[in-house]
């Protein structure tokens, strides 16, 4: 585990709630120079606490209103590479998260689409025609609140 000290959790919380924030706009915040920001999160960066810096869409206003959590069930594991099925997956635009988990599915998938009938299609046509896809339960999602991360 790597040690980090009260500025750089500082550092992480402001980026955290908005990754645009300059050096100079967080030093102010926190009380540092901009220089001194900027070489808290170059190293933050070089030593992968900070992994990359993510831009956030609507999905409402894109037209997506609709997203569906499912767990996927290899029907064939052994006959099927876990990479056929994850690198197939990877491809479905529309699949936003492929996820590999230990319990009564072998995957958990974020799926974002325009309506109902719309997710039924790409259910349908692209996830349930993929190499070794089997049972799969769908869970729609009717609300999402971002928490803050374990940043003490």
């Amino acid at each position: 585990m790597i040690e980090l000290d009260d500025t750089d959790r500082a550092i992480l919380r402001h980026l955290a709630t908005d990754a645009r924030l300059s050096a100079g706009a967080i030093g102010k915040r926190i009380g540092l120079s901009q220089p001194q920001t900027w070489r808290r999160i170059n190293r933050l960066t070089e030593i992968g606490v900070i992994r990359t810096r993510r831009l956030v869409l609507d999905r409402d206003k894109l037209g997506f209103g609709v997203t569906v959590f499912l767990g996927v069930k290899l029907a064939t594991k052994g006959r099927v590479s876990l990479e056929d099925f994850e690198r197939a997956v990877s491809a479905i635009p529309e699949v936003q998260t492929v996820e590999h988990v230990l319990g009564l599915y072998d995957y958990r998938l974020r799926v974002v689409a325009r309506d109902i009938p719309d997710f039924e299609r790409i259910l349908r046509r692209r996830i349930m025609t993929l190499p070794g896809a089997g049972e799969v339960e769908a869970n729609v999602l009717l609300s999402e609140e971002r928490l803050e991360g374990p940043i003490g």
